[in-house]
């Protein structure tokens, strides 16, 4: 009889992990109790300055996955050198602060089956507090949302739901056909994604939730200036879509509405930098909304 474990393929997850030691462990615990059989667990610890590596030593010798301790290099060289120890040929790169459901690995693994195409697989996700507690309605933007099937200009032009990070599959193929990740762009999310577009494969979302995004209070979305600049910096490197001023003006503008009773300081810099022939509705009530709030 063939063995039907080992004509399946080998699915690495990569999660590094820097302070969240509140986290880490339900984290690594989703990851082995997922109900597919043949998942290598890579975790990396990047420099944290918590009680992180000596919790991650306890429970490396409780469960016997790789472990690596390094001084900090930020998460894009990490994944890179995770990426090319990696055995296996679909790469999940998980946030050290979710959680996966334990079917997730392996409902993915079967989607992809014979879709060479696609080069990305990812689904919906719920959004969870920082005890672990499902968040109320108005949290959840993006547990109901149908399926798509995005192509470069579906997620750069904004045109559907992109991927959520925390269920994003890769084929190892497609990262290495685009390089892997950019050290120099910290938002490695949107950068690998758009560029794995760009070299011709598609993203398939799934309609289903998969996974749990853990909101807490050090979520890098939760950084305006810095989300501000470094999605910028990622959109140009792909300035030569004739669309490229558009893209980058709609993005001022709804950080500028989002932002404007918020961070006074950064709605008015991103308002400077938006010319008055790309305003809009959003700039329009994100004037009102910084004239009305307080200073």
């Amino acid at each position: 009889m063939p063995d039907v474990v080992h004509d399946q393929p080998l699915v690495t997850v990569i999660i590094a992990s820097y302070n969240h030691e509140a986290y880490i462990e339900a984290s690594i615990s989703s990851v082995l109790r997922q109900t597919y059989p043949r998942i290598e667990l890579l975790v990396i610890d990047d420099g944290s300055r918590d009680n992180s590596p000596r919790l991650l030593k306890q429970l490396q010798a409780l469960h016997g996955f790789d472990l690596r301790l390094q001084a900090n290099q930020g998460l894009s060289r990490t994944l890179n050198a995770a990426i090319a120890r990696a055995k296996g040929t679909l790469i999940v790169p998980f946030g050290s602060d979710d959680i996966m459901l334990p079917h997730r690995i392996a409902t993915q693994v079967d989607y992809l089956r014979g879709k060479p195409e696609v080069g990305v697989c990812s689904a919906n996700i719920e959004t969870i507090d920082h005890h672990g507690l499902v968040m109320g309605a108005r949290e959840q933007r993006n547990r109901d949302l149908p399926f798509r099937r995005l192509n470069f200009d579906d997620l750069f032009l904004d045109r559907k739901p992109g991927p959520m990070a925390a269920t994003l599959m890769f084929r190892r193929e497609a990262l290495e056909k685009v390089g892997g990740f950019d050290p120099d762009i910290r938002l490695e999310d949107i950068y690998i994604t758009l560029s794995i577009l760009r070299a011709g494969y598609y993203i398939d979302v799934l309609g289903e939730v998969l996974a749990q995004y853990r909101d807490h209070p050090t979520n890098t979305f939760k950084n305006g200036r810095f989300m501000v600049e470094n999605v910028l910096k990622t959109y140009a490197l792909f300035r030569e879509h004739p669309q490229y001023e558009q893209v980058c003006m709609r993005f001022r503008n709804s950080m500028f509405l989002k932002y404007a009773s918020r961070d006074k300081p950064l709605a008015r810099s991103t308002l400077r930098d938006i010319p008055l022939r790309h305003w809009n509705r959003k700039t329009v009530r994100g004037l009102w909304r910084l004239l009305a709030s307080r200073p």
